[in-house]
């Protein structure tokens, strides 16, 4: 996982890729950031409840 700064219009971002070579990074700025923050328990608590190996 690649985790960089960036900035859209003239304001800062994170952008997070699987790769150098990934088309569909995910991008997020200062406002998401604070709502991933405050909920970071039940975001976590989906992906365990969630991240199950394809086919079951």
């Amino acid at each position: 996982m690649i985790v960089e700064r960036s900035e859209f219009k003239g304001r800062p971002m994170l952008v997070i890729k699987n790769n150098d070579d990934d088309k569909y990074p995910f991008s997020f700025g200062l406002s998401k950031a604070k709502k991933i923050v405050e909920n970071i328990e039940e975001i976590k608590r989906f992906v365990a409840e969630n991240d199950k190996p394809a086919g079951e």
